[in-house]
């Protein structure tokens, strides 16, 4: 690019060693709501992941040594920092991401300062197991330390939020990291490292390094002193993360895809349920890998829930993701749209009836964002179990709704696909909604309610959704290493 278009365009750097490092080369970011190139990333690869690991094996043994309480009152202090720039981060992340600024403003950046506070506080409360064994004379106890360098690589729908629930957890614990975004969503990554040294985290502790996936993140895995890994994205990368880790006997926490089913009985409150499932449908454009992609709802009710669920969902409006009156957003690539359309393509070529959305209805967009990666809140009705759109993760802004006659049969259908995410049952009779949750294969079964999330709480997903947990408690087991003493006496 010329100068004069570089000049205009945002330039990140990485951050090595608690210092910002240009990169000899970078890719073009682009704004989602718009199609123009807005910003540069670096295209990291070996070199600066290099770097990066010796910076955060340096500063370890002094981040280790702090007790909890110390790292405590630098967590909180990152998490007020942050609070503070609140409006900035969102205007960044709805900008980058394609995301509304309200969903911007109330769930991602809310969410990632929660993070840090949470771990902040939860690393004051964990202990040790003790065990007597008084006919040896023997006492054994266990005592838990941190892991080393940990390698976090997080995805570009909720960048800034996922990201720091890898963060939080890893350096609460003692840990130092190297954190590779998504080469789509990096700037408020970068806006983080910012605050970094304000918030009292020594240099080295955090380090980020911006790149692509088959080169950066593909460095790290593979790196033999980057002991453990915590991934989310999608299935078949993990399975590469996997194949590249094993050489090294690394410790894995993978969270992958979805294909989550809303289960929805007759005896549902529709009043709740109809606006809780087209938010649990299109939310951050559908792009959030616990979003509910198949309804299944019981015969008696399903003419009805189809009408006003459909009706519901055309009053979500698609747009510039600054309008703060905007319900759906972006999506975050051209790639990717064309993806996501070629789904509701084979759905409609395999018979099935697509009742609103792309390809039905018109969409208006204002004149600066003619060029947006933009797609209507689309529902399709009587699609096949078997159909790639009822079995792959299509991750935007698409639903199915098939009809179901019993609860066996219902629960044999929403356990017939690879993934095991998440799952959200309708119903207000409390002996099926238990029968029903412990029947689904799912790490996660909302009732009558989506993404009310407890983060003491484990968090992941069966089968191809993953492996691990992580949460208070499962976090940092995730993220010590845990040793056994016995002491004769």
């Amino acid at each position: 690019p010329t100068m004069a278009h570089s000049k205009a365009l945002l330039v990140l750097e990485n951050f090595i060693g608690g210092k910002f490092v240009p990169c000899s080369s970078y890719i073009d970011s682009y704004n989602p709501s718009t199609g123009d190139v807005y910003c540069r990333v670096p295209d990291s690869g070996k070199e600066e992941v290099e770097a990066a690991v010796k910076a955060a094996k340096d500063a370890f043994p002094i981040w280790s040594s702090k007790s909890p309480l110390e790292r405590s009152q630098i967590l909180n202090k990152l998490a007020d920092l942050i609070e503070h720039d609140l409006e900035a981060f969102a205007q960044a992340e709805s900008k980058d991401q394609g995301k509304t600024i309200t969903f911007a403003r109330t769930v991602d950046i809310p969410r990632a300062v929660h993070n840090f506070r949470f771990f902040a506080s939860s690393i004051l409360h964990h202990v040790t197991e003790c065990t007597e064994m008084p006919t040896m004379g023997c006492l054994h106890y266990t005592s838990r330390a941190p892991v080393g360098v940990a390698g976090l690589i997080s995805p570009w729908n909720l960048p800034l939020y996922l990201l720091t629930w890898k963060i939080a957890p890893a350096i609460a614990c003692g840990n130092t990291v190297v954190a590779k975004p998504s080469e789509m969503t990096s700037v408020t990554a970068w806006m983080m490292c910012k605050l970094l040294e304000k918030a009292g985290v020594p240099p080295g502790v955090v380090n980020v390094v911006f790149g692509t996936g088959a080169k950066a993140g593909e460095a790290l895995v593979c790196h033999p002193d980057v002991p453990l890994i915590s991934f989310t994205g999608s299935t078949l990368t993990a399975q590469r993360i996997t194949e590249k880790s094993a050489p090294h006997c690394k410790r894995l926490s993978l969270e992958l895809g979805g294909k989550n089913p809303a289960i929805i009985f007759d005896d549902a409150d529709l009043s709740q349920c109809i606006p809780t499932t087209v938010r649990s449908s299109f939310a951050n454009q559908g792009e959030i890998c616990l979003c509910t992609s198949r309804i299944f709802v019981q015969r008696g009710i399903y003419s009805e829930f189809l009408k006003r669920f459909v009706e519901e969902a055309k009053k979500w409006k698609t747009g510039n993701p600054s309008d703060p009156t905007i319900n759906v957003g972006a999506l975050i690539s051209k790639e990717h749209l064309e993806k996501v359309r070629n789904y509701v393509k084979k759905a409609q070529a395999e018979g099935a009836r697509v009742l609103c959305g792309e390809g039905v209805d018109p969409l208006a967009l204002p004149p600066g964002n003619q060029k947006g990666y933009f797609m209507l809140p689309t529902v399709i009705a009587e699609v096949k179990d078997e159909s790639c759109c009822m079995q792959e993760e299509i991750f935007g802004p698409v639903t199915c709704v098939v009809a179901f006659d019993t609860e066996e049969e219902v629960i044999k259908r929403a356990n017939g696909v690879k993934y095991g995410l998440a799952a959200t049952v309708w119903s207000g009779n409390v002996g099926r909604v238990h029968r029903v949750a412990h029947k689904l294969q799912s790490g996660l079964v909302w009732t009558n309610c989506w993404l009310v999330r407890d983060l003491n709480l484990p968090f992941g997903g069966m089968k191809a959704s993953g492996i691990g947990r992580e949460g208070a408690k499962d976090s940092y087991e995730f993220f010590t290493e845990v040793k056994t003493i016995t002491i004769k006496h």
